[in-house]
């Protein structure tokens, strides 16, 4: 029995130690491959599949849209959250008990933490090692950059990942550049970006789209360099 223990206390200690590394690490490179992708690149494999198109930039190199589109159609609450948004999930449960369509509830974090250090499967085993880098990219990187590696690592298109690859290819500009529309077009796939095609956009893409952009307009500026908790005690 002491040798199990002792067993699992090393465990422990040694993922803890390896997850710890690995978001120590990602804090400062680039984060340019992810599970998702290789085993996405292993599924839309074939003759008629795009090449894996992915770019990194800064995210001083997306354009501010860009970022106001994610959030709000993603993450309401992103600024203000510690990683969970524990308001949506009680909503989420509460539409789902008066009947309603079970909705996701999973923050710009968690999305961030399960693209790039999770399995794409749906077990409690993934969501408990989801809410586990979560909650360390959330004290070791920041909200900056969270949504930068976000960004680039978000699927838009079968084999396309990243705000600057989906610019060029569909709008032939960086991601810089991106306006209103485009931002809230790229945003408007996010849920189903293997059946949405951006190149092609259906009518409920486009009024998707225009919903978004509504959506945007109530986000307003976002300032990494200044949480919005201070903004509210200014007004006070």
């Amino acid at each position: 029995m002491k040798y199990l223990l002792r067993l699992l206390l090393y465990l422990t200690i040694a993922l803890t130690t390896f997850s710890l590394c690995s978001v120590l690490l990602t804090r400062f490179i680039p984060v340019t491959f992810t599970p998702l992708k290789f085993i996405a690149l292993w599924e839309n494999r074939g003759e008629d599949a795009l090449p894996l198109r992915s770019r990194w930039v800064s995210l001083e190199r997306i354009s501010p849209e860009m970022v106001r589109a994610v959030v709000a159609t993603e993450d309401n609450n992103f600024m203000i959250h510690s990683g969970f948004d524990f308001d949506a999930i009680k909503q989420a449960i509460a539409e789902r008990r008066e009947g309603g369509r079970l909705r996701g509830a999973s923050t710009i974090s968690q999305q961030t933490a399960k693209n790039v250090f999770c399995l794409p499967s749906r077990t409690w085993v993934r969501k408990g090692v989801e809410a586990w880098f979560t909650f360390l990219i959330e004290r070791c990187w920041g909200k900056k950059r969270i949504m930068e590696v976000y960004l680039n690592v978000i699927e838009t298109h079968p084999n396309m990942y990243g705000a600057e690859a989906t610019a060029r290819y569909f709008y032939e500009k960086p991601a810089s550049d991106l306006n209103r529309y485009e931002a809230a077009m790229i945003a408007s796939v996010l849920p189903n970006p293997r059946r949405m095609n951006i190149g092609a956009p259906s009518s409920y893409l486009t009024r998707r789209a225009a919903q978004v952009r509504r959506l945007m307009a109530q986000v307003g500026e976002i300032d990494f360099d200044r949480p919005p908790v201070e903004e509210k005690n200014k007004e006070k």
